[in-house]
Parts: C-alpha cells; structure tokens; sequence
C-alpha cells in the first residue's frame, strides 16, 4: 500500500476526484440549502469530478517530467479525451435519454396495463463551466499534491 501511496500522480488523481466530489456536496448545500450526499457518487453536476481527476494527473505529470515529456503529451491527449466526452457526448447521450422517456411515457399511455417504464438518467454530461470548475479543482488537487509530497 506504501508503494501505491508514493505514487505523486496517482495521490493526486485521487485528490483531484475527490475534492470535486465534496465540492459537489458543498455546492448544492449552499445553493439549494439541503444536505445530498447521494451527488458525492453520482454523474454530473458540479463540478466534473472526471475532469478533476484527469487534470489533476496531468498536472502532477507536467510537475513531475515537465510539460516537454512523452508522458505529459500521454496524459494532456488522454485529459482532453475525457473532457471532450463528460462535455459533448455524455450530454447528447442524455438529450437521447429525455426523448426515450417521452417516448416510453407515450407507449404507457397508448398500454395502460402491462407496460411500466423507468426513466433513463439524464443528466449525464456536464456544462462549460462544470468543466471548468473541474479543470480549476484538478490543477490546484494536482498542484499541491505535488508540492507538498515532491517539492
């Protein structure tokens, strides 16, 4: 266990995720003035804990090997990849879901016995500034981790 502890990248991946999991926690505890613990482990919302964790890899990486190494170039392509898809393809995924709800609700309506239907989960991308707040929460998660344990 020390081994994978002495990981600077991966404490920080970790740190990254996270800190964006109760950042989630805290948002909606101060907008909507209710404690919700079930966001800590749920898709969306903000802010991406996806792009908080990655970020925060990649900055411990850069950190660690420089912004010039193969390996940053590995993790800032794989970071972008994850971006792309908590931002555009999860979304459109959930604009897919909200039109198999409707019509799975039309069809219960035509059947009223023998059809029951559950509504698909919609919300599963993330806005811009989800993503941003998840690339500000990574940066700083993967900054001080590796700071403080390899600077």
């Amino acid at each position: 266990m020390d081994i994978v502890l002495q990981n600077i990248p991966l404490v920080s991946a970790f740190s990254g995720f996270i800190a964006a999991q109760l950042l989630k926690i805290i948002v909606i505890l101060v907008f909507e003035r209710k404690l919700n613990l079930r966001v800590a482990t749920s898709t969306g919302g903000m802010p991406s804990s996806h792009t908080a964790t990655v970020v925060a890899l990649a900055t411990s990486i850069g950190l660690i090997h420089g912004v010039g190494s193969t390996l940053f170039a590995i993790t800032l392509v794989f970071s972008i990849v994850v971006i792309y898809d908590a931002v555009g393809i999860r979304q459109a995924a959930g604009k897919h879901a909200e039109l198999l709800n409707e019509m799975a609700q039309l069809i219960s309506e035509i059947y009223e016995h023998g059809f029951k239907h559950k509504d698909l989960k919609t919300l599963l991308g993330h806005t811009y500034p989800q993503v941003l707040a998840g690339i500000l929460t990574g940066f700083a998660a993967g900054f001080i981790v590796t700071q403080q344990l390899f600077g």
